[in-house]
């Protein structure tokens, strides 16, 4: 693959990493707000099939060739993984946990990885940085969950908040599956159709969830809130569209581990959202469990970020937009 070197606008790349950094970061805020009138799984299915169409309109716009059996099978796959179980569970449990729990504890998806990729064993367990950011990794997500473990063993939550705190711990391990699904298939397609298609099938599979569970009886769209349609539009333009195009652009125009800053980033906007505008309760015990983990994210990509430092500071790929989908996890929360 033919690497280019271009220089990006200062004010373009500042922009760009403010987009994914406070976007995507927010998206914990606006998915809780957005259930609250909109029931789980039918909301899950709107946002991801309307970013889908609207992803694959502008994929033909731009003369994509969108059919490529293969490459919508293992997109359909992925996206099920990703969209459907792994985003779905962060949708489902924010009807009873705060979003800033659930920002903080995706914030470990970096940790799963390193435990899930089998063809890289090897060499992260030889890598004494790696071992050690597993190690706080973990103790980082014990301390998030002890207080809210205490609290169920005491009786004072609810059956529907212990299955939350399940979900929320299966939640990234199916995530770290599907990212490492679409990493390791090959693809003839651009990453932005195959980023349409994980989209628009991951969002076909909320509707049989939703019949599933009569979310439409007694529904009325009518009834929903403005707030509600408010966030909905928010999370499908702007969580869904812009934050994950701007982010292709920086891995583009800026290192890789550069760009994944956003791992420290996303869930400290998710906490300050949810305390200052959603009067969640975020206690002293999580947040030293946010910093812990945050901690052991930067212990796994250390000789990353090592690396990224001697090699020059702009690489990009033209717009094939291969580079993400091997090379690094796809967010698209």
């Amino acid at each position: 693959m033919k690497n280019i070197n271009q220089k990006a606008p200062a004010l373009l790349v500042i922009i760009a990493f403010a987009i994914v950094y406070i976007v995507w970061g927010s998206t914990f805020f606006f998915i809780r707000m957005a259930v609250h009138g909109f029931p789980p799984m039918l909301m899950g299915a709107m946002r991801f099939i309307t970013a889908g169409l609207i992803l694959l309109t502008w994929c033909k716009l731009k003369g994509d060739k969108l059919w490529v059996k293969k490459d919508v099978f293992n997109s359909g796959v992925s996206g099920i993984l990703l969209l459907f179980v792994a985003t779905g569970i962060v949708i489902w449990v924010e009807q009873t946990l705060p979003s800033a729990i659930v920002a903080i504890t995706i914030a470990a998806e970096p940790v799963w990885l390193v435990l899930m990729d089998k063809g890289n064993w090897r060499s992260n367990f030889r890598n004494r940085s790696i071992i050690g950011g597993l190690i706080i990794g973990f103790a980082g997500v014990i301390l998030l969950f002890g207080e809210q473990l205490r609290q169920t063993l005491g009786g004072h939550s609810g059956s529907a908040s212990i299955l939350a705190l399940i979900l929320l711990l299966l939640g990234p391990i199916a995530w770290c599956a599907g990212s490492l699904y679409s990493k390791n298939k090959n693809s003839n397609s651009p990453a932005r159709v195959n980023t349409a298609w994980q989209m628009l099938i991951g969002g076909v599979a909320f509707i049989p969830a939703s019949f599933a569970r009569h979310e439409f009886t007694g529904f009325s769209f009518q009834q929903v809130p403005a707030q509600a349609w408010m966030a909905m539009i928010y999370l499908i333009i702007f969580g869904s569209i812009a934050a994950y195009s701007a982010y292709i652009w920086l891995l583009q125009v800026r290192p890789a581990t550069q760009v994944s800053t956003h791992s420290y980033v996303n869930p400290v906007i998710a906490v300050l959202l949810g305390v200052m505008f959603a009067a969640e309760h975020i206690s002293a015990l999580q947040i030293g469990g946010l910093v812990i983990i945050l901690l052991s994210v930067l212990l796994i990509n250390l000789d990353k970020y090592r690396e990224a430092g001697k090699q020059s500071p702009i690489t990009i790929v033209p717009e094939t937009w291969e580079v993400p989908m091997k090379n690094k996890v796809l967010e698209t929360c």
